[in-house]
């Protein structure tokens, strides 16, 4: 299914001449060696241009349609007119030049097997060029002097003769392409992605742009282990995929991960999406609305809006509605050594997709602080809530953050790691205002509130976005009685450092019946303390109130458990959470 719908992909934008055909691909090029018609090379023309990056403008290789690089993890196999300084000149920076002699030669062989014979001035520079090179004397040659380092670097490198490069004149583009036809395996069969007899893959092109794969690519499909062959078909041959195929899904797959505007990367996995119809909008609109910005909350709710009331998909500056019944492909790829593992491949309509991302947003709707202006919290940043601020790798676990992503998109149960994740942070962590560290953020009380919804037992009547005064459960009456405990603590010594939450707030929260006595006795030397009667009269009320909501069995009140379950522990927070977020709205609205 990946692989039809990759290849799918590529035929649309191949009708569109917006993809690479088959035999040829997009390589980033740094320099063109100029020759002149007799091979003599008379200069080096740069064909990098800048390109704002952040803060800073850096210049960068162009990204130029050459013939189909090849697959070199070791061994010397040259690219036809388009190459590193190894092959087309003979010298590199790697302290190996018999090596760098041994790649010249390869390439020499493999462009006049090619070019031999070819009736123009371009294909004949070339041959001679390589007739008359040394790549003993080419570190000195004068039209390398100013860019001898960057060359040897590893940059690409075309040929240019005249006013044209050599890889685009008509006749030895043709050239190219009988070559590679030639050179088709002959095992023949019938293709499990197309359906059509023809040639088959022996080895499978490679996938680049995975972050933290092989920088050179890395495989999607591959067998290279006798435990992978099946009757005796070795390497691909036991999953036949035919050429066409293997060129298609690599092609469309590359062209996917290049595109960063429309890349995601959550944990270790590297996301792309995309439309049947190849239409970028699409893309565009589910980037913001995966991972919504200040900027574009308006767009973000627009979008939902539409799509509530059945109308078509409206896009700003766009002139045609969206169409809600487009199929649309998310796949997410995860390094796994040499190859690339699929962490998830979701197809559904588009409108599906949204409406199951609109449903996660419903249920992480949390009253939040005046300073927090997003409304929607997009996945990434859900995340980092799992995250522990004080360590270098700011990386949410890699399976967990995948397995979210697609629970999200698909409308699915929240992975239980996500609860457990949270929930361990807030154990861990304690209030560091220096550090803008919190022990209970609104994005952990939000992830808390959509779980207990989504995966528990809880409803959404119980649960809401705001504080739930006619709320009876007994960990969630229990988190807002510490909340208000706290308040006391607070307003009883004004600029406290550190307030009970510090120290009791785990334990009060895993067993309430241990040290909610405890702190019921520091509430009364703290009220005490207290100069306002009013606030003092005010607080007994709030507590008292508090205690009458506790449930009652037999006539009687129900003492505090002796121990909280998770999914009550979660109750717990979203008690404390919400009274604590009640007491700074009150707050703010006597400052004004």
């Amino acid at each position: 299914m990946i692989l039809q719908s990759l290849v799918q992909y590529y035929e649309t934008l191949s009708e569109r001449n917006e993809i690479t055909r088959q035999g040829w691909c997009t390589a980033k090029v740094s320099f063109a060696l100029d020759l002149s018609e007799d091979g003599e090379l008379l200069r080096v023309i740069p064909l990098k241009h800048p390109e704002v990056r952040g803060k800073k403008t850096v210049e960068v290789p162009q990204k130029k349609t050459v013939p189909q690089m090849v697959s070199r993890a070791s061994g010397v196999v040259a690219n036809f007119l388009c190459d590193n300084s190894s092959y087309l000149l003979g010298i590199d920076n790697k302290g190996k030049p018999k090596r760098s002699v041994e790649c010249f030669k390869c390439a020499r062989e493999k462009h006049m097997e090619i070019l031999r014979g070819l009736d123009s001035i371009p294909a004949r520079a070339v041959i001679r060029f390589f007739e008359k090179w040394n790549p003993e004397e080419a570190a000195s040659h004068p039209a390398l002097a100013e860019y001898l380092e960057e060359i040897q670097g590893g940059a690409n490198l075309i040929f240019n003769v005249g006013s044209q490069f050599v890889h685009e004149v008509n006749g030895i583009v043709k050239a190219w392409d009988d070559y590679c036809n030639s050179r088709q395996d002959e095992v023949t069969g019938i293709c499990l992605v197309t359906g059509r007899r023809g040639g088959i893959a022996r080895i499978h092109g490679t996938i680049k742009g995975v972050r933290d794969a092989q920088p050179m690519g890395a495989l999607l499909v591959s067998f290279n282990a006798p435990a992978f062959e099946s009757y005796g078909k070795e390497q691909s041959f036991n999953a036949p995929v035919g050429h066409y195929a293997v060129y298609a899904y690599t092609t469309a797959l590359n062209h996917l991960l290049a595109d960063r505007e429309h890349t995601t990367t959550i944990g270790d996995t590297t996301i792309v999406y995309w439309s049947e119809d190849g239409d970028v909008i699409y893309q565009n609109v589910f980037a913001a609305v995966s991972e919504p910005t200040l900027e574009n909350q308006e767009i973000v709710d627009g979008v939902f809006k539409n799509l509530a009331s059945g109308k078509g998909i409206d896009v700003p500056d766009v002139e045609e509605k969206l169409s809600s019944d487009q199929n649309f492909y998310i796949l997410g790829l995860a390094p796994n050594a040499a190859r690339i593992a699929v962490r998830f491949f979701y197809q559904d309509s588009f409108g599906n997709i949204l409406r199951n991302i609109k449903a996660h947003y419903d249920r992480m709707k949390i009253v939040r602080p005046a300073t927090d202006g997003i409304e929607y919290m997009g996945i990434w940043r859900m995340l980092q809530e799992t995250v522990n601020k004080k360590s270098r790798d700011k990386k949410p676990v890699p399976n967990v953050a995948a397995a979210v992503y697609r629970a999200i998109i698909s409308g699915a149960r929240y992975p239980n790691a996500l609860y457990q994740s949270v929930m361990g942070r807030i154990r861990a962590e304690q209030d560091d205002k220096d550090a803008r560290i919190y022990k209970i953020t609104r994005g952990r009380a939000a992830i808390i509130k959509a779980f207990l919804i989504r995966n528990g037992n809880q409803t959404k009547e119980e649960i809401t976005m705001a504080l739930n005064e006619e709320c009876t459960n007994t960990a969630y009456i229990l988190g807002r009685e510490f909340a208000v405990l706290e308040a006391i603590q607070e307003e009883a010594n004004p600029g406290i450092n550190a307030t009970i939450k510090d120290r009791y707030f785990n334990a009060a929260c895993a067993t309430p019946a241990v040290i909610f006595p405890i702190l019921l006795k520091l509430k009364n030397s703290h009220i005490r303390k207290m100069k306002d009667v009013k606030h003092k009269v005010y607080y007994e009320k709030l507590l008292g109130g508090l205690e009458d909501k506790l449930q009652v069995e037999d006539g009687q009140q129900t003492a505090c458990p002796k121990r909280l379950s998770l999914e009550e522990q979660g109750m717990f927070i979203l008690g404390y959470y919400h009274q604590t977020q009640k007491r700074y709205e009150k707050k703010i609205k006597e400052e004004a």
